[in-house]
């Protein structure tokens, strides 16, 4: 199972769509910023399942829960922006969520770059911002065998 993770597209549609193409995903999880973006992903691939938590530019999101947690076969993974946990900052306060939560994947934004960590028992994977014109990167999970695999990828180049 491969599954595309995208973040901070901030309108860049024409990128989510190339990623897409490139990748051919069974799935797609957007992690905000913005959030009208994965409902436009959506109206163009109906068919490619998509899961999304709103980011700190998804204001009139408000409302929405700011994170998800989904199970992947028996994993457990967090999807969430980040900036509620400071991650621009440190990625110390995810650390414990994710050991309190017994994560297997804690998969964030916010800060634009790309970032592949092991930390305990739990895969952090940041997809960095695929809305970057210069510099446009995304995620990309695998479970094969009951196994996570997590990459981060350069659109062009």
């Amino acid at each position: 199972m491969k599954i595309l993770v995208l973040s901070d597209s901030h309108g860049n549609i024409s990128n989510m769509l190339q990623a897409v193409e490139r990748e051919q995903p069974r799935a797609v999880y957007h992690l905000g910023d913005c959030w009208r973006d994965g409902e436009r992903l959506r109206d163009r691939v109906p068919d490619l399942p998509l899961e999304q938590v709103p980011g700190n530019c998804d204001y009139f999101r408000s409302s929405r829960e700011t994170e998800k947690l989904l199970f992947l076969e028996d994993k457990r993974v967090l999807l969430c922006h980040g900036h509620t946990y400071g991650v621009k900052q440190s990625l110390l306060a995810a650390g414990l969520a994710a050991e309190e939560r017994n994560l297997d994947l804690f998969l964030f934004g916010h800060t634009h770059k790309p970032l592949v960590d092991m930390r305990g028992k739990t895969l952090f994977l940041n997809p960095g911002s695929i809305g970057d014109y210069a510099r446009p990167t995304y995620g990309v999970v695998t479970l094969e065998n009951g196994k996570l695999d997590v990459r981060t990828a350069l659109l062009r180049g």
